[in-house]
């Protein structure tokens, strides 16, 4: 006779065969699901493609209450919702483009507990309608799950301060909820080092996480770096690249709106049948874009950073980088988009020769986004010393307008304690240090792995802390292994 754990896991894998249609987990989604049935919080590093949104969807659907996912883009939010919408599955979202209508609706069904999974970023979480709606009694909370964690690191202090805040949450949380109320936390990320998981705990204020950590090696995913001497060479090496392949489905990336826009109209030009995708798009103009992709009506499409996360193409066969990322976990996320059915797919990134005399363009962008990333330093600086010890976010905001920036930079250098996501503490000893950055680290990381003359796969995978794997690795489908050969 089976016993009520057994019966259990049963009810999991029925349920799991009921909604997705797959008789048995891949490794590790099965342990992961026990792990967060069972409450225990997570640190989950998958390669893009492995499956992740199901090991948070499907223990939360198994469960009574709700669970929160907090998203960095309201593309994924939005993939993920429709793909568990068409299955008439209780999950929705909610961010600052959404109709008044559709927000109604989806706050009313919060007030009824009619939801399972709700998706919002965390500027949405802490909007003091939504968030005092959560705080209530009878709003069961079963989880807080962090998807794309990556970003938490990546953009966190800069970029998107709100990430910075998401350590409080649960205890302010617990302290609105029936006694004995537990909120197991999950973070998961296709890309973090050493460091960036260190991060990510810190942060998130885990408490003994489960880590399940799995290479980004793709054995199937060919990686070429090259070197082109002028912009008129980088546009020519494209179509060179892209026509003997414009049958095949693929990506090609750039950094900025105007960069993706100005580039789509250049091979219109050469009639090619392409589209810009950018975060400046309607969610309207980003659903008909990328259902056109995966339908195979557009074969390419020139895009930013904001294309393919929570977007399952399988049969891409090539990535190209027109412009190179700044980050290396950037390329990893982009790279990871081809050959997600385990076929070969190639991997190329054009960059302007070392010195960048002929083509400046790459050392320019890099440039860029140091200098920026440095004036916002400076300027939170100036702000962080007329900050008062204690205060509330919202109600500095008015006579700071970078207040947010300053908080987050304070906190990520150990100097500032989050009581709740909207009051905070400065650890007096310390608020008056300079706080500092190294504008370049993850650049330098990135030229590196540019330049390296040893197996890429090799580089990537020390890059991100795999070392026992990368032992005498020589993978044998990166350019610098060929070139070996």
């Amino acid at each position: 006779m089976e016993n009520s754990e057994e019966t259990s896991w049963n009810k999991v894998k029925e349920t799991f065969k009921k909604i997705w249609g797959y008789d048995n987990f891949r490794p590790p989604q099965g342990e992961i699901i026990n792990c967060l049935l069972t409450g225990i919080d997570a640190l989950i590093i998958m390669p893009t493609g492995g499956g992740k949104s199901i090991c948070f969807q499907l223990p939360a659907l198994l469960k009574k209450g709700l669970t929160l996912v907090i998203s960095p883009l309201v593309a994924l939010m939005e993939n993920q919702v429709e793909e568990l919408s068409d299955r008439s599955l209780p999950a929705n979202l909610l961010h600052s483009q959404l109709p008044r209508e559709k927000k109604r609706q989806t706050l009313e069904k919060l007030e009824q507990n009619q939801l399972r999974l709700l998706y919002l970023s965390p500027e949405t979480l802490f909007n003091q309608k939504i968030w005092n709606l959560l705080s209530k009694s009878q709003t069961k909370i079963n989880g807080l799950i962090l998807d794309e964690a990556h970003c938490l690191v990546q953009w966190g202090e800069t970029f998107r301060p709100a990430y910075r805040r998401l350590g409080s949450v649960r205890q302010t949380l617990i302290k609105s909820k029936p006694p004995g109320t537990k909120i197991p936390i999950a973070a998961f990320t296709a890309t973090a080092d050493p460091q960036a998981q260190k991060i990510i705990r810190t942060t998130l204020q885990l408490k003994n996480p489960k880590a399940f950590l799995l290479s980004p090696y793709r054995n199937n995913i060919y990686l070429k770096i090259q070197h082109i001497c002028t912009p008129r060479s980088r546009r020519q090496e494209l179509l060179k690249f892209i026509k003997t392949r414009e049958k095949q489905a693929g990506l090609v990336y750039v950094r900025t709106r105007k960069d993706s826009e100005k580039l789509a109209q250049t091979l219109r030009e050469k009639n090619y049948k392409t589209t810009s995708y950018h975060a400046g798009l309607s969610a309207e103009e980003r659903r008909h874009i990328e259902k056109a992709w995966i339908r195979g009506e557009i074969n390419f499409v020139v895009c930013t950073s904001a294309f393919g996360m929570g977007i399952n193409k399988p049969d891409v066969r090539w990535v190209i980088h027109f412009q190179a990322p700044s980050l290396l976990s950037e390329y990893i996320q982009e790279i990871g988009r081809g050959g997600r059915d385990g076929k070969p797919a190639e991997a190329l990134t054009l960059i302007s020769e070392p010195t960048g005399w002929l083509d400046p363009e790459d050392k320019q962008r890099q440039k860029f986004l140091a200098d920026k990333l440095k004036l916002q330093y400076q300027t939170a600086e100036k702000i962080i010393k007329q900050l008062p010890t204690t205060g509330n976010i919202d109600d500095l905001t008015d006579k700071f307008p970078n207040v947010a920036i300053a908080l987050s930079i304070l906190h990520s250098s150990g100097k500032l304690r989050w009581n709740d996501p909207f009051n905070y503490t400065i650890n007096k000893s310390g608020s008056n240090k300079k706080v500092s950055l190294n504008y370049n680290s993850g650049i330098e990381k990135i030229n590196k792995y540019f330049s390296t003359r040893k197996c890429r796969w090799q580089f990537l995978l020390e890059a991100f802390g795999f070392f026992q794997e990368a032992q005498n690795m020589a993978c044998g489908h990166c350019d610098n292994c060929l070139k070996k050969k």
